[in-house]
């Protein structure tokens, strides 16, 4: 089931000499996990921007093409009605969270819907638990570490019950330890929930197990799109100067000098250390 489809999406900010999205067309089905890379500027959160109505009810420009979300086209739909099926995760946790408690932060989208105060309790403590957060529930959000404030942003999304997660660069701010710990709750609930996640990445080494979709972006375009070891193994996308896999690279220099060679291109670790122990028992 396709939930989010764009064709010939082309949009220019206002007074913009060029565009930020220029022809752009993808389909992705419900429950996938989806990366969105490329080179800065590309036009990744301009994409994203769409998804939830930012771009063209919050941002003007000249929209052109057609995006729908949901079943929902974009253009039709006010930003409200689209935060109904699409959950936003920026890349400060801090622009999301200004409440005095953890707990307050994650309630305060269901407070403005109405939704009754049982319910509302019930969704709270599952976002929380869900996102790893319980034991910070009376915390304020100022106190916490920058890992704890992103898992606080997306528990409050979550618990929206969004059809779609929409992460622009959720770790960025974080060492490796602590955006392992976030990729490790954004996967649980895409396999858990069957929530499709677009993710806006550029730490492949961390996130590439976990998707089944990459696109790849450049100048407005998309470059390439489709399953993960095709594309992160695609001269093209080195050449763009999108950080694959140090594995992947590994292993692109050896079948280059005929010292290992597979069918299955690793993006992972423990599938290179695989390969390598299967060609010295060779």
């Amino acid at each position: 089931m396709v939930i989010v489809e764009a064709k010939d999406l082309t949009y220019t900010y206002p007074n913009a000499e060029k565009p930020a999205l220029d022809d752009v067309s993808f389909e992705i089905q419900k429950g996938e996990f989806v990366i969105l890379t490329g080179p800065s500027g590309c036009g990744k959160t301009s994409l994203c921007r769409c998804l939830n109505g930012l771009i063209p009810h919050f941002y003007q420009g000249e929209l052109k093409g057609k995006i729908v979300v949901n079943g929902l086209n974009v253009v039709d739909h006010p930003i409200h009605e689209l935060a109904m099926c699409v959950g936003l995760v920026f890349q400060n946790p801090e622009n999301q969270l200004f409440a005095l408690s953890v707990e307050k932060d994650v309630a305060f989208g269901l407070e403005n819907l109405g939704i009754p105060r049982k319910e509302m309790r019930e969704r709270v403590n599952w976002a929380m638990e869900t996102a790893g957060i319980m034991d910070l529930a009376e915390r304020a959000p100022h106190e916490l570490s920058g890992g704890q404030q992103q898992r606080v942003a997306i528990a409050s999304i979550m618990a929206m019950n969004p059809e779609i997660l929409v992460l622009d660069e959720p770790t960025s701010f974080l060492d490796p330890v602590g955006a392992k710990k976030i990729f490790g709750v954004i996967s649980k609930l895409n396999e858990s929930l069957d929530v499709t996640v677009i993710l806006i990445e550029h730490r492949l080494d961390l996130v590439a197990r976990y998707a089944n979709h990459v696109v790849v972006m450049d100048a407005g375009k998309i470059i390439l799109d489709g399953e993960p070891r095709e594309v992160l193994n695609s001269e093209k996308t080195r050449m763009l100067g999108v950080g694959i896999p140090k594995v992947t690279r590994l292993f692109q220099l050896l079948e280059e000098q005929k010292a290992l060679h597979s069918k299955k291109v690793p993006i992972m670790a423990e599938e290179m250390g695989e390969l390598v122990r299967g060609a010295l028992k060779a």
